[in-house]
């Protein structure tokens, strides 16, 4: 089944190249060539939607802004794709929900792949169970509900990911190599720090009360378990 992109780009040179990319790879695409177009096409075409590449500097509404706006009623797989190469602005998008964050100029052949990730790592997973729980945090698998204290957490795909992973291995280190493994993938070759910013992500998201669940294992990784004190 062919999969839908939308493709948020003001640049129209570099939009045609993407279009014909992406439709060779029989996708279906979308485009949109500022901030405002880019909510319209979401609104339009959410159901069909499976991936977005966005931009950040856009007219009439910037990139970051789309991102925010759209990650409070979906968590479609989002790559920014954007000349701004500055480590904070990565850290913001990343924070601020993207799955993936590439600078230009980039390679054609990488883009796909990330894109192609991008949409495994939001399938449904097969589990041998249908929901975790630690202390007062629990996680429903098949609805990726998430919820602590009763509260219900939004998470991106990504933290998601991050979030089982460690429930997964409750009490146990994870180094941050298999972290990384798991949630990224073997062949993922971006910023090393890209997992601490999750955690980060994670620790905002799910430690706001006590007792807080995860912990850094120092010289290892992390480990998520409500019987270790604070660190």
């Amino acid at each position: 089944m062919k999969k839908t992109l939308l493709l948020v780009e003001d640049e129209s040179g570099l939009a045609d190249s993407l279009q014909t990319e992406f439709q060779l790879e029989d996708f279906d695409v979308l485009w949109a060539a500022d901030g405002e177009a880019a909510l319209q096409q979401f609104n339009d075409h959410q159901d069909q939607i499976n991936v977005i590449i966005l931009d950040w500097m856009l007219p009439k509404l910037d990139g970051f802004s789309v991102l925010r706006r759209i990650r409070k009623h979906s968590q479609v797989p989002i790559i920014m794709l954007t000349a701004r190469d500055y480590i904070g602005d990565k850290v913001a998008g990343l924070t601020g929900g993207a799955d993936d964050y590439m600078t230009k100029p980039f390679e054609m052949e990488e883009l796909i792949a990330r894109v192609e990730v991008a949409l495994r790592h939001s399938q449904p997973q097969t589990q041998a169970a249908s929901s975790l729980q630690v202390a007062d945090l629990q996680v429903d698998l098949d609805t990726k509900r998430v919820t602590r204290n009763g509260q219900i957490i939004t998470l991106t795909q990504r933290e998601f990911e991050l979030l089982v992973a460690l429930l997964q291995n409750h009490d146990q280190p994870c180094s941050r190599d298999d972290l990384l493994n798991t949630v990224w993938g073997v062949d993922f070759d971006g910023q090393p720090n890209i997992l601490d910013v999750y955690i980060k992500n994670l620790r905002t998201k799910i430690d706001q009360s006590a007792p807080k669940l995860i912990h850094t294992v120092r010289g290892v990784g992390y480990m998520l378990s409500d019987a270790v004190a604070t660190q």
